[in-house]
């Protein structure tokens, strides 16, 4: 009987996990960006607040409410040559604890029940492509993610910029809402980015926390007890941009790195709280940047 609503119950969870899917591409035309085929299943919605003088501007919504174990979003985009597109979202992205419920009955039954036992505590997925052609300029710029505890989740971006595209690209990851007094102790975070240019692979990068997440983030050597990090990947980036952003350098509530190599620029954030660290995104962004941020930041 226990095995039984075991696999009952995991199947129940299986089956109410969000699934998400955006896949879109924009195209230049006679100097303004225009959306071409557009692709959306599941829970992730986009859309396209205000016309632009000639860029393209796009909202993510996950109607959902948020993510949680064992779910899956998959969003592709697509610059064009000569386009402009902005990507944004609605609101922060809550990732929520990953279910552990029923994980003792594991080995007790058939392949099948274990199975979709074991899916119960699965990681959350996200997978990102982001492509930009010949002079296409692309934006990525969410609001900040934030991970309750025990939160499991497992994201990838793969980019793929032409010789002469240009990419501005920021993530900010929030550890617990300080605001409501919690705190994230346990959990799993796997971040890997991929940058190809022109073909050929520039950057390449995995961050793992995994365990006891609070008890690393405290260690001088990685957060010293902070608990919002962030990431700015600028391209074309060079030392001139980074003493430029260096210049607003008293002016961080946090700590701010940047440096250049391999004709792109990269700005690493850290900071006791995600309004520190967000007000410093906003500054590095201001001087990396000639075009405005999403309205959404500003608020």
């Amino acid at each position: 009987m226990r095995i039984g609503i075991a696999g009952a119950a995991a199947a129940t969870f299986a089956a109410n996990r969000a699934q998400g899917t955006v896949r879109f591409d924009v195209h230049s035309k006679d100097g303004v960006t225009r959306r071409g085929d557009l692709h959306e299943s599941g829970s992730l919605r986009v859309r396209f607040p205000s016309p632009e003088d000639d860029g393209l501007s796009a909202m993510f919504v996950n109607t959902a409410g948020g993510i949680a174990g064992g779910d899956h979003f998959e969003i592709a985009i697509t610059a064009g040559e000569e386009a402009r597109l902005t990507l944004t979202t609605a609101a922060a992205e809550k990732v929520y604890r990953a279910s552990t419920a029923f994980s003792s009955e594991v080995g007790t039954g058939s392949r099948e029940e274990n199975a979709s036992t074991q899916n119960e505590s699965a990681a959350a997925r996200l997978n990102i492509a982001l492509k930009a052609g010949p002079g296409a300029h692309l934006a990525w710029l969410p609001q900040e993610t934030i991970l309750f505890d025990r939160a499991r989740i497992q994201r990838r971006f793969d980019i793929d910029l032409a010789e002469d595209a240009s990419l501005l690209l920021c993530e900010i990851v929030v550890f617990g809402r300080a605001a409501m007094g919690e705190t994230m102790r346990h959990g799993e975070f796997i971040d890997r980015w991929r940058m190809r240019r022109g073909g050929r692979l520039v950057f390449a990068e995995t961050v793992r926390l995994e365990g006891e997440i609070g008890e690393k983030l405290a260690k001088p050597a990685v957060a010293g007890g902070g608990t919002a990090i962030g990431t700015a990947l600028i391209v074309p980036g060079d030392t001139a941009l980074v003493e430029r952003i260096r210049e607003a350098s008293e002016s961080f509530g946090g700590e701010v790195g940047i440096s250049a190599w391999n004709g792109f620029a990269m700005a690493r954030f850290c900071a006791q709280d995600a309004t520190r660290l967000r007000a410093d995104m906003i500054a590095v962004l201001g001087r990396a940047s000639i075009a405005a941020l999403p309205r959404l930041w500003l608020n």
